[in-house]
């Protein structure tokens, strides 16, 4: 009999991954050379600057559609997720609390190492020669930016208002989501312009300050995959041990050939059927793994909330303006709700911290440009901390709702039962169902 294809050479994101390779690498090439220009010929690497400054307006531009959008559906993930009972109501109160703590983790660490002290970063400004017509013009071709935080209520009460119309609100809601696809395919023509403005950028600020500006993103980048493992080890590993007695290196081991399937792709979308196939084995039902985990791959999104403070506090002190406890705490707040918008498309995660920017001091929205530089050195790690939050919530929920198989995840997890890379059947992977007397009813 034939055998399936492989998830990971039939989904759209494996398809894309020639694609999102050459951005990484046109990128990582703009970086260096960026860095060069700017150690070698600081003054032509100051005048760079507007190159990253008009990227930077581009993202501006797009900040209000993926909030507008991405808040919209996402107040109708969350009630039609409260509509499934225990399992729903569990993982969105969990997600909510571990994003919650993964933004205040990045934002405890940014105040304890100050990444960015030094740089002085000054936004570009056009001065009056005539050199810088050109720039002036190419700069006003470029559509203003639209406030952000009217834009995320209005969002909040259209979706809210949205709920409330019952069925006769899904052509609506389907309309959006075609908006949506427009807004992200927008997006992802506007990162195709990354490597230029990271190339300027990078050469613009190494050009100012020198290796200082290296080594400034080299501690952001260290202090951020170290943050993430710890995260992973010790938060989400205590929890999976104190609540079904497993060990979080297991189940690294268990999920490996996923973590180099999206280090490979940079994005935890491509392993999404996988992780699927994977728990159902694991022992997790298949009502609570088909909840969970697309639940899970918009709202609970922890290496993505540990980036966006990170990455906030790094701007803000690079330029000289940092943020007093109320902004920080202001801020968290508004990541929270933003958050849930940068997930499934390369560069809405730079699109929500430029909105958490600008709705504080957007001033520090031209700091960004530093950001844009060293995203993609960080997005593998946002990317596996994301995977790895949703799996251990899985078998969380699965435990909390009695849906979990504790002996069969035990035999997956030490090797006694392989998973079969063969077929990659979920059917062929389904988890042994409990006992009536020791399992719940799951509401769907």
């Amino acid at each position: 009999m034939a055998t399936r294809p492989r998830p990971e050479l039939s989904t759209p994101a494996a398809k894309s991954r020639g694609k999102s390779h050459w951005l990484y690498i046109l990128v990582i090439g703009a970086v260096v050379l960026g860095a060069a220009v700017g150690l070698l010929f600081p003054e032509a690497g100051k005048s760079l600057k507007p190159l990253g400054t008009m990227f930077i307006a581009l993202i501006k531009m797009i900040i209000a559609p993926v909030i507008f959008c991405t808040i919209v559906l996402g107040v109708g993930s969350i009630a039609k997720a409260a509509t499934v009972g225990k399992v729903g109501g569990l993982a969105l109160v969990y997600f909510l609390a571990m994003s919650t703590l993964a933004l205040g983790i990045g934002l405890v660490v940014g105040n304890i190492i100050h990444p960015g002290a030094g740089l002085h970063l000054q936004p570009y400004k056009a001065s009056a020669a005539g050199d810088n017509a050109t720039v002036k013009f190419l700069l006003d071709m470029i559509p203003g930016d639209i406030p952000v935080l009217p834009t995320l209520v209005l969002a909040l009460l259209v979706g809210f208002a949205l709920q409330s119309m019952g069925k006769s609100s899904e052509p609506v809601l389907n309309g959006i989501k075609h908006i949506q696809k427009v807004v992200f395919r927008l997006m992802m023509m506007i990162m195709w312009v990354a490597p230029v403005g990271a190339f300027g950028a990078i050469a613009a600020v190494v050009g100012a300050t020198g290796w200082a500006a290296i080594g400034s993103m080299a501690v952001l980048m260290g202090a951020f995959y170290l943050t993430c493992a710890l995260f992973i080890v010790v938060v989400l590993g205590t929890m999976l041990r104190l609540v079904t007695g497993l060990n979080i290196f297991a189940l690294l081991r268990y999920l490996a050939r996923e973590y180099l399937l999206i280090f490979a792709t940079s994005s935890s979308e491509s392993a999404l059927p996988r992780l699927m196939a994977k728990m159902e084995h694991a022992g997790v039902s298949k009502p609570v793994v088909g909840i969970t985990v697309p639940t899970g791959y918009s709202f609970n999104l922890d290496g993505t909330a540990i980036y966006l403070t990170m990455s906030a506090l790094f701007i803000s002190t690079a330029m000289g303006l940092p943020m007093n406890l109320g902004e920080q705490i202001g801020l968290l707040v508004f990541m929270v709700i933003a958050s849930k918008g940068a997930a499934g498309v390369t560069g809405a995660g730079l699109a929500t911290l430029a909105a958490g920017l600008q709705a504080h001091k957007p001033v520090l929205l031209d700091g960004m440009g530093v950001i844009v530089g060293i995203d993609k050195f960080m997005s593998e790690a946002r990317a596996l901390t994301n995977f790895t939050g949703n799996a251990v919530a899985t078998l969380l929920i699965g435990k909390w709702t009695r849906e979990l198989d504790i002996t069969q995840a035990r035999a997956v997890l030490s090797g006694r039962d392989p998973f079969d890379e063969a077929t990659m059947e979920p059917d062929a992977h389904g988890a042994p169902v409990a006992p009536a007397e020791e399992r719940e009813p799951v509401a769907v």
